[in-house]
């Protein structure tokens, strides 16, 4: 089995939106097109940076079509098809293998607690869909209200589709778990941003984040020393970036409208807003996220 197309830096894929707040083609193309020109080894789209919660089912498809049409073959697509119900989520699973997606990811079902036994079958259900296309199981019990555990993940490991782990909870332990577990057969994703080379120094083959699109120069250097075995040199690097992204989460507005702001300031690219109940940029906000641009600006200068 190939896994090499998943190690690396892979942003997680903002919602991109005209004035009207519409899904934007032409936005998510161009955001694509900027992401796949700086290096980056993969794009995640639909997932949580893509607001995929508030998303209609159509706008998902949408996003996924424009991207593809725009870097297919240039990069690894990771496409996010969970949703709170099983028909919908099957059906974007299907349409995501159509366009010839690299793998398909899934959250667990939210809302009501169900056993371990229903959520593996929640996901066997979507990889079903999807049978020709890998599989990532992605964890985020801080939001999603399930944590992926051992057991869990050994019954997924008996779907061959099944092919690693967007690991987003905090504790690095967990990675080592699901490293340990999954063995040569699986690759095991960084989701916290903050903790990005302690996760690939524990075992994490890559990185899956959501602020890697405001400041990918910073993560890709971070990688490349992390493949060096240069942990001290990418240090700092982290120390960095953590401090940009509490910024980023310092305004009122919610951190991805802060980031579509910094990226329209320093690379000149129109996403739009968030969806609502997202909370836009209040006008307080703009001295934050022109600051928070240039920190990101001269980190970069310094580091990259």
């Amino acid at each position: 089995m190939n896994l090499e197309k998943y190690y690396g830096v892979i942003p997680a894929f903002y919602a991109c939106y005209d004035e009207q707040n519409e899904v934007s083609e032409k936005a998510t193309r161009a955001l694509a097109r900027y992401l796949v020109n700086k290096g980056v080894k993969g794009l995640y789209v639909g997932g949580s940076s893509g607001e995929c919660i508030y998303l209609e089912k159509e706008e998902r498809m949408k996003t996924l079509e424009a991207v593809m049409a725009e870097v297919k073959g240039e990069c690894t697509i990771i496409a996010h098809v969970g949703c709170n119900n099983t028909r919908e989520s099957m059906q974007l699973a299907a349409h995501a293998e159509s366009l010839g997606v690299d793998a398909i990811a899934s959250i667990p079902p939210i809302y009501f607690h169900l056993p371990e036994y229903a959520i593996a079958q929640y996901w066997n259900d979507i990889s079903s869909a999807a049978p020709n296309t890998d599989f990532v199981i992605y964890n985020i019990p801080q939001l999603a209200g399930v944590a992926l555990t051992a057991p869990l993940f050994k019954e997924m490991l008996k779907n061959p589709k099944v092919i690693g782990v967007k690991n987003s909870s905090m504790p690095t332990q967990d990675i080592d778990t699901f490293v340990r577990l999954g063995g040569e057969r699986c690759v095991v994703f960084n989701g916290p941003d903050e903790q990005f080379v302690s996760g690939r120094a524990i075992g994490a083959g890559g990185g899956i984040g959501g602020t890697y699109g405001a400041m990918p120069e910073l993560f890709l250097k971070m990688d490349a020393l992390v493949k060096e075995g240069r942990y001290k040199e990418a240090e700092p690097i982290q120390h960095e970036v953590n401090a940009i992204i509490s910024e980023l989460c310092s305004c009122k507005g919610n951190m991805y409208a802060v980031i579509k702001g910094v990226l329209k300031i320093n690379e000149g690219l129109e996403l739009g807003s968030v969806r609502k109940p997202l909370i836009g940029l209040a006008e307080e906000d703009q001295p934050k996220v022109n600051a928070v641009a240039q920190h990101i600006r001269q980190a970069i200068a310094q580091y990259c």
